[in-house]
């Protein structure tokens, strides 16, 4: 009997060790999946008094597009854009808000414009957020990544204390995938990028103070596009060329008519001239036999 319950131990140990693996194994496969998705905050909100589009956007910009719906919509009244700069006195906002305006007809006088330096989520949280709590912002929704917006999010919740709310969206990419995230490349890396990013915030944000309408250290005025085309006016040179085609044909036409003017001028000028000479040529042929027959009668 003991021999027969020896040999059956073994066979009952590996099974047992197999069950617990294939656990593990589905635990981790659960966790892993289900991790994709924890990353994406996406928060329920029917209007909100601003909508701030964070740098970082793709060549589609895509999160151009989503903040142009939510304005036609009605579900925000106003955008922020924010963009680094990138060549000497160019930023990325500028180019953005070319883009948004293409995308549909916009009050110029709701669209702000926030150039800046800021190399991270947590620096461009402390260059807006004392500028949003100056306009005493209510609610804000944020445009970023959707794998970055739970971080994104905690940010501006922890450094913003109560005031303004902060929301944060979904907007839906082809680059990351949270339910697929680990059977694409682009979306393992977002993913581990994201976590490390995630856990980097958390020790970035230890012990931080809640942020004042006082403490903004922005050195550019964050401006409505219409404030700007009212300071700086655009010049749309594309406009500019039918009138300056127009006006170059005009100064073309009058040279041409002052041109001939001056040959007309010239040739009447040489005309007379002409006659001149000969007037005066017949008058010296008519007083040399004058001239001659005085001198014999002197003789």
């Amino acid at each position: 009997m003991k021999d027969r319950n020896t040999r059956k131990n073994p066979k009952k140990i590996c099974g047992s060790i197999a069950i617990a693996i294939i656990l593990v194994v589905a635990c981790a496969y659960i966790t892993i999946a289900k991790s994709g998705h924890w990353l994406v905050d996406e928060s329920e909100f029917s209007h909100a008094k601003w909508a701030v589009v964070l740098d970082g956007q793709t060549a589609d910009l895509e999160r151009n597009a989503y903040a142009a719906d939510l304005l036609k919509e009605g579900m925000v009244d106003s955008v922020v854009i924010l963009g680094r700069r990138v060549y000497l006195d160019k930023s990325n906002a500028d180019y953005y808000a070319e883009d948004f305006m293409s995308r549909g007809s916009f009050d110029s006088s709701t669209i702000f414009l926030c150039r800046h330096d800021d190399p991270s989520s947590i620096a461009e949280a402390r260059t807006i957020i004392p500028w949003l709590k100056s306009r005493k912002a209510d609610t804000v929704i944020l445009l970023t990544a959707a794998s970055a917006s739970r971080r994104v999010g905690r940010i501006f919740r922890t450094l913003a204390g109560e005031s303004p709310v902060f929301l944060t969206a979904n907007i839906k990419y082809f680059n990351y995938n949270p339910d697929s995230w680990l059977f694409h490349r682009e979306s393992r890396k977002l993913w581990l990028h994201e976590w490390l990013a995630y856990a980097n915030s958390k020790l970035d944000l230890m012990g931080v103070e809640e942020i004042s309408a006082a403490d903004s250290a922005y050195y550019k005025p964050i401006r409505s596009l219409k404030e700007e085309q009212d300071n700086e006016p655009i010049i749309d040179l594309q406009k500019l060329l039918p009138k300056a085609a127009a006006d170059t044909a005009k100064i073309d036409t009058a040279k041409t008519s002052s041109a001939k003017k001056d040959s007309t001028k010239t040739d009447a000028a040489k005309a007379d001239s002409t006659k001149a000479e000969a007037v005066k040529s017949d008058s010296l042929k008519k007083d040399s036999p004058k001239a001659d027959s005085t001198a014999q009668a002197k003789k």
